[in-house]
C-alpha cells in the first residue's frame, strides 16, 4: 500500500508542476539555489535526510554542536558559492538594492562584528557565513527579471515538493513522518521535518502563498482566470490546512490566520486609502496575540488552545536564560550563546535539552544584545514604512509581503525565527526590503495605462558571450 501512495504522490507532484508552468512568464534558472536552500531549511538537514546526522536529542555532549556536520557544512557551502557567483553576476541590481536597504547591511555588518567577542569566533563566523546566505537567497529572488513570477514559483515549489511528502511520511511512513513528544509520549506529526513546530512554520510559509494565490485568483474575471493554476494553488492550500491541523502548532496556526485577514483586508480599495485602518488591524492583531501569551487574561485562552501558562516549558527557559546574560550591552557574540558551558548548565537545568530561546527577539538579545534589539527594532520599522509605501500603487503585491512581515512578527513571540536559516527570517527580509523603483512608483502615481509593480521590471540586457547563460 505505501509503495502505491508513493507512486500516487509522485504522480500527483508532477501533476501539480504541470498545471503551475506558464511559458509566458518564466524565472531564471538561479531560482533553483534559494529553492534548495529553503528546501533544506524547511525540512531536515541533508545528514538527516541520509540518516547520518546528530540531532539533540542523541547528544552526549552540548560540546556535539561545536563540531556540526561536515556533509551539511559542504552543502551549504555549494549552494552559498554558487549564490554568490549570481549576486556578482547582477552587480548593479543587487548594489542598488543593498544601497537601498542601509539598515539591513548595518545589522549584517553589526553580526560580523559581534563574531570578535564570542567565546567560539570560529563557529560564529561559519554561522555568519549561513546568514550571508540567507541575505544571497532574497537578493536573488528580488533581482530576478520577473520578480512577481519568482516569488510566486519559489513558494508553489517549496509547497509542491514539501507538502504532498509530509502526508505520505505522516500516512504511510511514520518512522519519517511521526513522532513522540518528550514532554508527555504522545504521538505527534512531523512530516518532511524534524518536528511538529518546524512543520507547521513551513506550513505557515507556503499556506499564505498559496491563499494569496487562489484569492486574487478568485477575484479576477473568469476570462483572465487560469484555472489549471487555480487548481494547483487551490490543492496545495488544501494540503496546508490539513497537515496545519495535524502538526497541532498553535502558533503557525495562529499566525496563518492572521496573515490571511491581511491579505484580504489589503484588497479592498477603502482600507489602503485609510491607513488608520489599517494601523489598527496590524496593532490589534499583534496586541491581542501577544496578551493572550504574556498576561494573565490570556491564561483562559491557551487553556482553550490546549497550552498550559508557562508555554510549554517556554517561560521557565526565558527566566533561567536572561540570569545568564553577561553583557546586555552587545550580547554574547553572533548565534553563540547556545553554545559551551552555558549550554551544558542549561541542559542540566532542562532535561528536554533546548537550543533556543523560543522567542526571536529574546534571542537577538542574547546573541547581539540592546544594540541587536536596537538595529532589529529599525528595520521592522523601516521595513512596515516599505509596505505602506507600496500599498499606494500595488495592494496586490503588498498583501503577501505584509501577510508574511506581521506573521513574522508574531511568530517569534514564541519561536525563534530571527535565525539563521530560518524560512521565517528569510521571507521576513523578503517583506522588509525595500527595491529602488523609482521609474515604476513614477509610472504608478501618474496613473499609466501600463499597469506596473515591484516584482516586474524590464530584463536586464544580457552581455555578449553570454546567451548560454540563459537568464542567470
Amino acid at each position: 500500500m505505501a509503495l502505491i501512495a508513493t507512486v500516487a504522490v509522485v504522480i500527483g507532484i508532477i501533476g501539480l508542476f504541470v498545471l503551475e508552468r506558464d511559458a509566458k512568464a518564466r524565472p531564471s534558472m538561479a531560482l533553483f539555489i534559494p529553492l534548495l536552500w529553503l528546501l533544506i531549511n524547511g525540512s531536515r538537514p541533508v545528514s538527516q535526510w541520509l540518516q547520518m546526522g546528530v540531532t539533540t536529542d542523541t547528544m552526549e555532549s552540548a560540546n556535539a554542536i561545536l563540531d556540526g556536520s561536515p556533509l551539511d557544512a559542504s552543502v551549504f557551502t555549494a549552494l552559498l558559492a554558487i549564490a554568490l557567483v549570481v549576486v556578482i553576476w547582477r552587480g548593479q541590481k543587487v548594489v542598488a538594492l543593498l544601497r537601498g536597504n542601509p539598515l539591513i547591511v548595518l545589522f549584517f555588518l553589526y553580526c560580523l562584528v559581534s563574531v570578535a567577542w564570542s567565546d567560539y569566533p570560529f563557529v560564529a563566523f561559519k554561522r555568519w557565513t549561513k546568514a550571508i546566505g540567507d541575505l544571497a537567497m532574497v537578493l536573488i529572488a528580488l533581482t530576478d527579471p520577473v520578480r512577481e513570477t519568482a516569488l510566486k514559483r519559489l513558494l508553489a515549489w517549496i509547497g509542491f515538493l514539501l507538502m504532498p511528502v509530509s502526508v505520505l511520511f505522516i500516512k504511510y511512513y511514520p518512522d519519517l513522518g511521526r513522532g513522540y513528544s518528550r514532554w508527555d509520549g504522545t504521538l505527534f506529526n512531523t512530516g518532511v521535518t524534524t518536528n511538529k513546530n518546524t512543520l507547521g512554520m513551513i506550513c505557515m510559509i507556503v499556506g499564505l502563498g498559496a491563499l494569496w494565490r487562489v484569492f486574487h485568483m478568485l477575484r479576477a474575471k473568469k476570462s483572465a482566470r487560469p484555472t489549471k493554476q487555480l487548481i494547483a494553488q487551490a490543492s496545495l492550500l488544501g494540503f496546508v490546512l490539513w497537515l496545519l491541523w495535524l502538526c497541532n502548532s498553535m502558533t503557525s496556526l495562529s499566525c496563518f490566520l492572521m496573515g490571511s485577514s491581511l491579505i484580504v483586508a489589503t484588497s479592498f480599495p477603502t482600507l489602503v486609502r485609510k491607513r488608520a485602518v489599517l494601523h489598527l488591524l496590524v496593532v490589534a492583531a499583534l496586541a491581542v496575540s501577544s496578551s493572550a501569551l504574556f498576561f494573565d487574561l490570556g491564561g483562559d485562552v491557551l487553556k482553550t488552545m490546549g497550552r498550559d501558562t508557562t508555554l510549554t516549558g517556554r517561560t521557565d527557559v526565558w527566566n533561567a536564560v536572561l540570569h545568564m546574560t553577561q553583557n546586555p550591552i552587545l550580547g554574547a557574540g553572533f548565534e553563540s550563546f547556545w553554545l559551551g558551558p552555558r549550554l551544558d548548565k542549561l541542559w542540566s537545568m532542562f532535561w528536554w535539552h533546548p537550543n533556543e530561546a523560543h522567542n526571536g527577539y529574546l534571542e537577538v538579545f542574547l546573541n547581539l544584545g540592546w544594540v541587536g534589539i536596537a538595529l532589529l527594532t529599525s528595520i521592522i520599522i523601516t521595513g512596515y514604512r516599505n509596505l505602506l509605501s507600496m500599498l499606494r500603487w500595488n495592494p496586490e503585491a503588498c498583501g503577501l509581503r505584509m501577510a508574511f512581515f506581521v506573521a513574522a512578527l508574531a511568530y517569534n513571540f514564541t519561536e525563534a525565527g530571527f535565525r539563521i536559516m530560518s524560512p521565517v527570517w528569510i521571507f521576513f527580509l523578503v517583506a522588509a526590503v525595500a527595491v529602488p523603483k523609482p521609474r515604476v512608483a513614477k509610472a504608478a502615481e501618474k496613473g499609466e495605462a501600463e499597469k506596473t509593480n515591484l516584482w516586474s521590471e524590464v530584463p536586464a540586457p544580457v552581455p555578449v558571450g553570454a546567451h548560454h547563460l540563459r537568464h542567470i
